[in-house]
């Protein structure tokens, strides 16, 4: 969960204490996720104690995190339901919300962070109210977007995702190409992401070898790009293409992962870009050296990679084990960190750049890292790369993250509760 909105969740939470809406409250979880695992912290922290986490997908049942049981929704229709409250902060509120009144419960139901201001469905003067706003609001950031970039082709990427921006900007060239687009601007949300579109860009501006197309970067917060966005469709800007494939603006192609399988990078290339499925992706060019490298052993090093932000955690004993087998054949260990994060016991804190990392994985020699959009980033890295998969399924399909997200050349490993750290 990034920065933003994990101040949103505990400002909701902030707003339930001062309502005494959650005091001597059965506090029930909805959906299993690193944000709902860093709401459980919080709540501890605060002196809660949630009685469950509800999940749909039955391969989670019986597990937990601190003690707090993953069940089925329908458990807590055992409960007395005045006394409940279902906080959500996954992603799919809209559906839980509906899935739990239709199962016939009826205590409060509160959405702690609001990723997705579309999922509002209400025709109360109050939600129309506000949604005009927001149109109002987007539309101003949007005529200025377009005073700035007269005449050139808007690509929005609404979803604050590495990986997400990366395979977008290895498809982009073919599509512009075949539009003939010889002017764009790219708008992201946030720095991070801002980033990863540039190793695919010069400083300012990029001739792309497929059709000499200019590229300039822009980045927004999730608010502005939502707004923005939702500006654009009622005005019906025609300069705009909404480059991702799982929001109320576009096919909804998500949909059909619930019937077949379709790895995230096919769903960039060929949904949202319309290519053929053989396409070549681009290669990033824009990388740096990390100005420290020298005091990495050469081809002596593991760099370790345990956060992300939108993947479930995986407990500290599997980290403690993988530390501990490469310090026993001499391998000097980093944790790659950023801003609060710390380090593995035993390890040395690293915090090189996005545009940096690559020298960094390939002076050390071995990279180990939780799959996430920062493994996208050094995917063409030459080192030993082993990308560590939580067992869980993606979103509410039935698929597994290692379906989803499978990197070629690298060793892949799904890390089960058994899960045993053996020489590699």
């Amino acid at each position: 969960m990034d920065k933003l909105h994990y101040e949103e969740m505990a400002s909701a939470l902030n707003e339930l204490e001062a309502e005494k809406s959650i005091q001597d409250k059965k506090i029930y979880l909805f959906g299993h996720c690193n944000a709902t695992e860093e709401l459980i912290d919080l709540l501890i922290s605060r002196g809660y104690h949630p009685l469950a986490i509800l999940d749909n997908n039955e391969n989670k049942h019986g597990k937990d995190y601190k003690g707090i049981v993953v069940l089925p929704p329908h458990e807590i229709l055992k409960e007395n339901q005045e006394e409940t409250i279902v906080c959500i902060v996954a992603r799919a509120y809209a559906a839980m919300s509906v899935q739990l009144r239709e199962l016939g419960y009826h205590g409060q139901i509160r959405k702690l962070v609001d990723y997705n201001s579309y999922a509002d469905y209400s025709l109360s003067e109050e939600t129309i109210h506000r949604m005009k706003k927001r149109v109002t609001r987007g539309k101003v950031i949007l005529d200025n977007l377009n005073q700035k970039y007269s005449g050139y082709l808007k690509i929005f990427c609404p979803f604050s995702a590495l990986g997400d921006i990366y395979y977008m900007m290895s498809y982009l060239p073919y599509f512009l190409k075949n539009r003939n687009i010889k002017r764009c601007v790219i708008c992201v949300i946030g720095k991070a992401c801002s980033q990863v579109a540039r190793l695919f860009c010069h400083e300012r501006e990029s001739k792309a070898n497929s059709n000499n197309c200019e590229y300039y970067l822009e980045y927004f917060s999730q608010k502005d790009m939502d707004e923005m966005i939702q500006a654009a469709l009622y005005t019906k800007d025609a300069d705009t293409f909404i480059a991702h494939q799982d929001r109320p603006y576009v096919v909804n192609l998500y949909k059909a992962l619930y019937v077949k399988n379709i790895p995230l990078e096919q769903i960039y290339c060929c949904g949202v870009f319309g290519l053929p499925k053989d396409t070549v992706p681009v290669k990033p060019f824009n990388f740096r050296v990390y100005r420290d490298l020298d005091k990495i052993p050469k081809h002596e090093a593991v760099i370790l990679s345990p956060y992300a932000k939108s993947v479930t955690a995986l407990h500290s004993d599997v980290w403690d084990r993988i530390v501990n087998y490469y310090k026993s054949v001499g391998k000097e260990c980093y944790t790659n960190v950023v801003g609060d994060e710390v380090p593995i016991q035993g390890t040395i804190a690293i915090s090189p750049q996005l545009a940096e990392l690559k020298s960094v994985v390939e002076q050390a020699g071995t990279f180990v890292g939780i799959r996430s959009g920062l493994c996208d980033v050094i995917k063409t890295a030459e080192a030993e790369k082993i990308a560590l998969f939580p067992d869980y399924n993606y979103c509410d399909t039935k698929w597994k993250a290692i379906d989803m997200y499978p990197l070629v050349g690298w060793e892949n490993i799904v890390v089960k509760d058994d899960f045993e750290w053996k020489k590699r």
